[in-house]
């Protein structure tokens, strides 16, 4: 994957021909800083930026390229969390890394570092590909990670900067001030300047301070602890964080010789090799040989040490053998990257008990737990079941080790006081955990030791051989058996096996010590060392090292090379050098730490047997970064890893385990440090890493079926974690766990575990209803059934009533009827009541569903008797309700009403729980509605906050969201009241927050914005505008532009209603560019007229609608060939014109209007185009052309009045073209025509006061002289162009 971290890249050593390098560090940089560019890098690295770029990709591994869609919904995710990024900084946080800013347009983060150690986690992560998974988990909903085959075929590349990441690497450490570097060269100290300079050799690893302003640093060699100045020329930083953290957390000397380079192979070799050349041993325990000579290795040969163990084949001597004298090449190869020389070292790091597997099969079980047997289901509703019961604190807390008890804690204190009086307490104070348990020791009930051991209370002052010979022949055996491992164990078991007989410590010792006496008086060489190792030991319990360390050299002295028990050999050199690490005698034995370090290396399967081997770890640890040797710091890196989790050091194991796990090339490896590091993670609260370990490898099948067991259930734990589920709803199964349930139920199938494989699909069906996914919980469904039927009855018939259920809430009636009729026929022959009546009424719910209402109700009456007959009032209370809901649904209210208030009765006898109560929620729902059907407000409206109270006191949201909708309905439609309206939208709105619904919570902001709006208060349209503009920042997250530029608009208009004309364009001009955006002429076209509608249905800049009505929706109009909607612009704009007194121009829209509607071929569009046509002819004073519009217009009218409005409309045109005529035309009789025309249709519309009105009017008609001065009664001839016929528009 991309972005994997590099920070300056180790310097290959010379090998010599022929030799390959050592392995590259896969945690670092391809490019290294030479140290000509020390300087300038650490000039540098002070101007940086100091924040990272993070981009990511989605792409289809299967096309082998970006999938656009899911890389768009990422994006728009990650925009949708640019304002509330608490889940991407909580991401960050679990990946060491601290959130700046979110970019959604580029796809990618701004991260920034404020230690090394974050950088080194961090990059140790992305190594991994645990940020890439992590990442995923945050940008995909349910929806994804239910589609398998997608997330299969779905991958997130992350990259970063590695330049970038390497300079603010260097500016960490030179802030930090003290880190670690390797010499590029030899410096000699300069002889004017003796002692103040540091003298060092090539490769040699330097401890370096800075000193502010100077040009040298301060350095101590890790080689031979001297300290003086260091030019910055030869230094270079150690590349790998991992490295830097380690040498300053465990500091000690590295102890190499410096008179040779390292050469040899650097991949591991077993079997057989051959010797370049001669060698004789300068120490008893090394081998001769030569050259040409065949050798055994035995164990392995690790890159980078300068010891193996080997037997020469030609004389059978065993020793050790100096690996540059041999051929490795001519060995049998092993992975260079294997940590692991055995499947049972790799089975060791199983830090989990055998006995935590019932403990997982019982967490899975509870989780997939149904009451379907024996609990009734409620019709139309999908009940909050298969809850388990309260989480015990073991399964909370997930697999913790236990606290050390009191008496331990007590032993401790009681160490810590003996110690100080000890000669070596000043340096041997760290290692007083190495006691054990306070030494009374009862007597064991069973030994596998011989029975020489069994009686040894003989006198201690009687020191005659006799009394000795037992323990000395049987501690003189030349080789291993298996009764020497209690001497040789890590947990001084000797002392309740071998010796329980001795009550005291101090009476064990002094019989050891009289022993060690008569073997060096016999000369029983395997016998006197043996107890030295006894003795040492227990010197090194009571913290007396300096005693523990004569009695180790005179074990080693003793043997002179012998190697007939290597388990004795290695823990005895082992030990020894332990010591000399903790007293820092250097001087001692160099040769001996290196030997002691090849023993504890390249022995497969060796047992710890002290806690001070972990210096000796730590000196191997220390040798493999000095050599380069990744192959060795693997090896080390296991060891460490193995001792600390026997010591229950959990916390410090964690970064050696990250680090092996990039070490290690074998899958097998790598599998166990994953499953390993799931265990780290969860103990160290980092549910991101958790889950993505094991999603990361997958569910790999160790042990039989432990593990997936286990990693199922900590998988279900964490991913409740990311969401936030409360510990009272773990009944909860968050979709990111599906991966990993499908990988575990595969490997049940593989190890054919019916009953575990039976679990998991009845917990990913309940995932996939939970969802709202019916589909996928009927194919799981189906394999649990064919699963139950292998495992029994029982089993069987749960299965069948979870699958008959599932295909109920799909809506599948009939399929659910084809399950439950044989179910129904084969419980006849059983005398199980509650199992017939369970049957009886999904069988009523399967029949309902089908429409069959007559059979629905006789079988929910045959439940209802089995509940009754059983006494089991909530199966009665079920059966009621459903009932109830049968009647309902059938329109017959009053049985429905009698059914559901008779459930309610008995619902309320039942002690409260969460199951009964959500179902009583669903009632109370069912008699609102009937209630509110029979005209009861007031009795509907308390079942609605009733059923409100109930999912409040439960904190159930999704009950709480169904009945504030109905509550929401209620008070808008059918009891309007706009408080409360608005107080339970608000409410919904909350509920949307809490189930982060982003859709929902924009849609309800919208609502209530337009609630506000009418309550048209200066406070009500303050809150309306922070509703929409909040409404209108969630749009544009979530991406959806067209109600994203209605909000715009409507955020505009509430401008203009608070008289902000400063921001009203602002916001209109914003909703219409985004519109265009777009591209849908349809939504422009109307947020254009709703802009100029905003103007002109308003009060103040009324003019300002003509660009949006001109300039805007009129070509968008015509474009779209809408030819209504352009005249209904056109009659607005003719309307304005008119307000706004500019008659010219309302003349040109009111005629283009006319002409408009003369093509819509809808008379009623015509007729009110020439209406509005003729007032502005009147206007004008164009009085003729007025008249003949308004006859138009009434010749568009039908010839039968057929309403009263149609008569009230003939009454005012006639009276208006009365009036016209008569006062502007000068023809009284044409106005006496008119008045009574208008007067015959208002005697029609029997209107007194109207024909009162006309003829007054024809009174002063008649008595005035227009009419006296035309006698003959005739009217003036006019033209005619519309209402005549004559020309058209």
């Amino acid at each position: 994957m991309g972005g994997c971290f590099c920070i300056p890249g180790e310097r290959s050593l010379s090998l010599g021909p022929g030799k390959a390098g050592p392995s590259k560090d896969p945690a670092t940089l391809s490019e290294s800083i030479s140290s000509s560019e020390f300087r300038e890098k650490c000039l540098l690295s002070q101007r940086m930026n100091p924040d990272l770029t993070l981009s990511f990709c989605v792409k289809s591994r299967s096309r082998r390229c970006v999938n656009g869609p899911l890389q768009e919904a990422a994006r728009r995710r990650l925009w949708a969390l640019e304002n509330e990024d608490q889940d991407v900084r909580a991401l960050f946080k679990d990946l060491s890394a601290r959130l700046v800013s979110i970019q959604s347009q580029e796809a990618q983060f701004l991260i920034t570092f404020k230690t090394v150690e974050e950088i080194w986690k961090f990059s140790t992560y992305l190594k991994l590909g645990y940020a890439a998974k992590s990442l995923e988990y945050l940008l995909f909903d349910h929806k994804y990670w239910l589609n398998c085959r997608l997330v299969e075929d779905t991958e997130i590349q992350v990259s970063i900067d590695d330049t970038h990441l390497e300079t603010m690497y260097l500016s960490l450490l030179i802030q930090e001030g003290h880190f670690f570097c390797r010499a590029t060269f030899s410096v000699a100290q300069p002889a004017e300047k003796e002692g103040e300079y540091l003298t060092f050799c090539k490769n040699e690893l330097i401890s370096v301070k800075i000193l502010e302003g100077e040009s040298e640093w301060e350095g101590v060699s890790l080689v031979t602890g001297q300290r003086g100045l260091v030019p910055l020329s030869p230094l270079e930083p150690l590349p790998v964080p991992f490295h830097q953290w380690f040498l300053k957390n465990y500091p000690g000397s590295c102890s190499l010789s410096r008179k040779r380079d390292w050469t040899g192979s650097y991949q591991m070799g077993r079997g057989r090799c051959k010797a370049l050349k001669d060698y004789e041993q300068e120490e008893a325990d090394e081998l001769s040989f030569r050259q040409g000579e065949s050798i055994e290795i035995i164990g392995f040969v690790v890159p980078g040490l300068r010891w193996f163990i080997g037997k020469s084949v030609t004389s059978g001597a065993v020793g050790f053998v100096p690996t540059r004298n041999i051929d490795l090449d001519s060995c049998s190869p092993m992975n260079k990257n294997s940590a692991f020389f055995s499947e049972e070292e790799r089975c060791s790091l199983w830090v989990l008990g055998s006995d935590r597997k019932a403990e997982c099969a019982s967490f899975l079980h509870t989780l997939a737990h149904t009451d379907i047997t024996s609990v009734y289901r409620l019709s139309g509703f999908e009940s909050i079941q298969n809850l388990p019961n309260p989480l015990t604190a073991s399964q909370l807390e997930g697999f913790k080790e236990a606290r050390p008890s009191a008496a331990w804690e007590d032993h401790q204190a009681m160490i810590s006081r003996q110690s100080s009086s000890s000669e070596d307490s000043s340096l041997e104070e760290e290692l007083l955990s190495a006691a054990s348990d306070s030494y009374h020791l009862p007597e064991p009930d069973d030994l596998d030791d011989p029975e020489l051991f069994m009686d040894l209370n003989t006198g201690q002052e009687e020191e005659e051989a006799e009394n000795f010979a037992p323990i000395l022949a049987f501690l003189d055996h030349e080789g291993y058996t298996d009764h020497f491992k209690s001497l040789y164990d890590f947990s001084f078991s000797f002392l309740t096996s071998s010796f329980y007989c001795f009550s005291e410590e101090d009476e064990l010792v002094a019989y050891l010590e009289a022993s060690r006496k008569w073997a060096k008086r016999n000369h029983m060489t395997w016998a006197h060392a043996r107890l030295c190792f006894l003795l040492g030991r227990l010197s090194v319990r009571k913290v007396k090292l300096s005693q523990a360390r004569v009695y180790f050299e005179e074990a080693i002295h003793i043997l002179k090379g012998a190697f007939g028990d290597l388990s004795l050999v290695a823990a005895l050199y082992i030990n020894l050098a332990a010591i000399y690490l903790k007293q820092r005698l250097r001087h001692k034995g160099p040769g001996l730490l290196e030997k002691a370090g090849a023993l504890l290396a390249c022995l497969p399967d060796r047992e710890f047997c002290a806690k001070n081997e972990l210096d000796v770890v730590t000196y191997v640890l220390r040798q493999g970064i000095v050599v380069g040797s990744s192959t060795l710091e693997a090896r080390a890196c296991f060891l460490a890893v193995r001792l600390l989790l026997n010591l229950g050091r959990h916390e410090e194991v964690l970064p050696f385990t990250e680090r092996l796990q990039i070490l290690s090339g074998c899958p097998s490896a790598s599998d166990t440090m994953a499953a390993l590091l799931t265990f780290l993670y969860d103990k160290k609260y980092l549910p991101y890493l958790t889950v993505a370990s094991v999603q990361q490898h997958g569910t790999q099948t160790f042990h039989g079926m432990y593990l997936p067991i286990w990693q199922v259930s900590l998988v279900l734990q964490n991913t409740s974690k990311l969401l936030g589920i409360s510990s009272s709803s773990w009944g909860e199964v968050s979709a990111l766990a599906c991966p990993t349930l499908r990988q575990a139920l595969a490997a049940c199938e593989e190890q054919m575990d019916w009953s575990t494989q039976r679990t998991l699909c009845l917990i990913l069906s309940k995932m996939y209803l939970q969802h709202r996914s019916p589909d996928g919980a009927i194919y799981y469904l189906s394999q649990a059934l064919m699963l139950g039927r292998l495992l029994g009855e029982q089993e069987a018939f749960e299965s069948s009533l979870c699958l008959a259920w599932a295909y109920l809430l799909a809506s599948q009636a009939k399929k659910a009827l084809d399950i439950l009729e044989p179910l129904l026929c084969s419980l006849k022959e059983t005398e199980s009541v509650t199992q017939q009546g369970v049957v009886h009424n999904l069988l009523g719910l399967a029949l309902q569903g089908e429409g069959r209402m007559s059979r629905a109700a006789r079988s929910y009456l045959r439940a209802l008797n089995r509940a009754q007959e059983m006494g089991d009032v909530r199966n009665q209370a079920v059966t009621m309700a459903n009932l109830g809901h049968l009647t309902l649904k059938s329109c017959t209210q009053q049985p429905a009403r009698a059914y559901l208030q008779q459930a309610v009765r008995l619902y309320l006898e039942l002690q409260a729980s969460k199951d009964t109560d959500m179902e009583l929620v669903q009632v109370f729902l069912w008699l609102a509605q009937v209630l509110v059907s029979g005209h009861w407000l007031n009795h509907g409206r308390l079942c609605y906050e009733m059923a409100l109270l109930f999912g409040l006191r439960h904190r159930h949201l999704k009950s709480q969201l169904q009945v504030t909708k109905s509550l929401c309905h209620f008070y808008s439609s059918v009891s309007p009241n706009p408080e409360a309206c608005i107080t339970y939208h608000e409410h919904w709105l909350a509920l949307a927050q809490q189930l982060r619904d982003r859709e929902m919570e924009g849609r309800l902001l919208e609502s209530l914005g337009q609630l506000y709006r009418n309550l048209n208060t200066a406070r009500s349209l303050r809150k309306s505008s922070t509703c929409i503009k909040e409404s209108l920042r969630i749009f544009i997250d979530l991406g959806e532009r067209d109600k994203a530029a209605e909000a715009w608009l409507a955020a505009g208009r509430l401008h203009y209603l608070l008289q902000e004309d400063e921001l009203v364009e602002l916001y209109m001009q914003a909703a219409i560019q985004a519109a265009l955006k777009l591209e849908e002429p349809s939504l422009a076209l109307r947020l254009y007229e709703e802009a100029g509608d905003v103007f002109f249905n308003g009060t103040r800049h009324r003019h300002r609608a003509m660009e949006y009505y001109r300039a805007g929706a009129v070509p968008l109009a015509r474009r779209m060939k809408a030819l209504r909607t352009e005249l209904r612009i056109f009659n607005k704009l003719t309307e304005l014109q008119i307000s706004l007194e500019g008659y010219e121009k309302a003349l040109e829209f009111a005629t283009l209007a006319a002409r408009l509607s003369l093509l819509t071929g809808d008379q009623k569009q015509e007729l009110v185009a020439f209406h509005r046509l003729a007032t502005v002819y009147y206007s004008l004073h164009m009085y003729e052309m007025a008249e003949d519009c308004y006859l138009k217009t009434l010749s568009l009218c039908p010839l039968w009045l057929q309403s009263p409005k149609e008569a009230l409309y003939y009454v005012k045109v006639y009276s208006r073209l009365g009036l016209l005529t008569f006062y502007q035309l000068k023809d009284a009789h044409d106005a006496t025509e008119y008045f009574l025309l208008a007067l015959a249709a208002a005697v029609l519309l029997g209107d007194k006061e109207r024909q009162d009105t006309i003829r007054s009017r024809l009174d002063n008609i008649c008595r005035s002289s227009l009419w006296h001065n035309n006698p003959s009664g005739s009217s003036s001839e006019r033209a005619r162009w519309l209402s005549g016929g004559g020309l058209t528009l």
